[in-house]
């Protein structure tokens, strides 16, 4: 625990100086090459950087206090056997590096995996089922092509991608806008769980750091900047996902849209993102296209599934599917188009449902699974 004490302390003392952004401390390490040496630094060389202000100064000249609130926090982090790691580590996100202003310091529960490349997936925390279809769609159907899943673990769009991804038995990677020691939302504490053991959640906040509302837009950073591109889905106008997308265009990396319904406010940020140049979604492959030469890896082995003999499809289910499509239809439509009785349609659609082909949302409306699309 010693070693580890001389290593982190001074990155985390550095971190608590007031007037020392992220931007800042950047520029601090490629001058000074570590925080041992900018805290160990004359006021002379401190002023000769040309970039520190005097009350950043005066905070590294004295920063016992500081160092007071470092080592609580380091205590804290040791106790519960948080891992940390530093802007200068091997093991620090490669392309996170490379943005105007990394966090320097990580704290991360999980194993970190630099040579799986990493794609984003962000959206509404209130999706309709169709949002909550294609972000479990596109992040499985990416998980087993070689990616690792990046959101942010709120629920909706966030939830639904994650847990695809580990239901394909590949890493998915969580960035919370909280400390380690806050699980936001709490009903995703089984899901932090799972994500630890079998990927990584990343925090760059004080481990006891509640999930504030202005925290967010930083972490949409962190989730931008780690991952070569990134998906929205169901964004609406004011969303801090078109924020993610914002920061991926500034960071040179790709921006996907998957578009919806034009009737749903839910897409208005979406489809405003199309327009100003996102590329449409509408399977994996068309991410695949653009970011090949990020993908080194075979495919992963899927869990074996049963298969089940092809039920053959009747006259009866025929009649009633035509009239369905990936977007939600009410059952009154379906009985005016089908010239059918209620009850004969409730029955047909109880059959379709069973049968796996059709999914029944809230308010007898209905649609086609995406295996049925296919």
């Amino acid at each position: 625990m010693q070693n580890a004490r001389e290593k982190y302390l001074p990155w985390l003392t550095l971190r608590e100086i007031p007037f020392i952004g992220n931007v800042m401390y950047k520029k601090l390490i490629e001058h000074f090459h570590s925080p041992d040496r900018v805290l160990a630094a004359s006021r002379n060389a401190l002023e000769k950087t040309g970039f520190l202000s005097s009350r950043a100064i005066n905070g590294i000249l004295n920063h016992d206090r500081a160092k007071k609130a470092a080592t609580e926090e380091l205590d804290r982090i040791i106790k519960r056997r948080i891992r940390l790691v530093t802007l200068t580590d091997n093991q620090y996100p490669a392309l996170l590096k490379h943005i105007p202003d990394p966090p320097p310091v990580i704290t991360h529960a999980g194993n970190i995996d630099n040579e799986t490349p990493c794609i984003s997936i962000v959206g509404s925390r209130k999706p309709t089922s169709y949002g909550m279809s294609a972000a479990t769609r596109l992040a499985s159907k990416l998980a087993q092509k070689g990616f690792q899943v990046v959101s942010g673990m709120a629920r909706g769009i966030d939830t639904a991608a994650h847990k695809a991804a580990l239901s394909a038995n590949a890493r998915t990677l969580a960035v919370l806008g909280s400390g380690l020691d806050r699980i936001y939302p709490a009903e995703n504490y089984r899901l932090f769980k799972d994500i630890a053991e079998n990927g990584t959640v990343f925090s760059e906040f004080k481990i006891r750091t509640i999930p504030a509302a202005h925290n967010f837009p930083a972490r949409n950073r962190v989730i931008a900047g780690m991952s070569c591109g990134t998906i929205v889905i169901e964004a609406a106008e004011r969303s801090g996902s078109l924020i993610t997308a914002r920061l991926a265009l500034e960071y040179d990396r790709e921006v996907f849209a998957v578009p919806g319904s034009i009737f749903s406010p839910k897409s208005r940020g979406t489809h405003a993102l199309i327009k100003q140049g996102a590329k449409l979604v509408e399977n994996e492959t068309d991410i695949i296209n653009e970011l090949h030469h990020f993908v080194h890896r075979e495919e992963k082995p899927h869990q074996k599934k049963t298969v089940l003999p092809k039920r053959t499809e009747t006259c009866n289910e025929s009649s009633i599917m035509k009239f369905l499509d990936p977007y939600p239809v009410h059952i009154d439509i379906l009985i005016e188009k089908s010239g059918l009785a209620p009850s004969e349609v409730m029955s047909r659609l109880t059959d379709l449902e069973l049968s796996g082909k059709i999914r029944r949302h809230q308010g007898d409306y209905y649609s086609l699974t995406e295996d049925t699309i296919d």
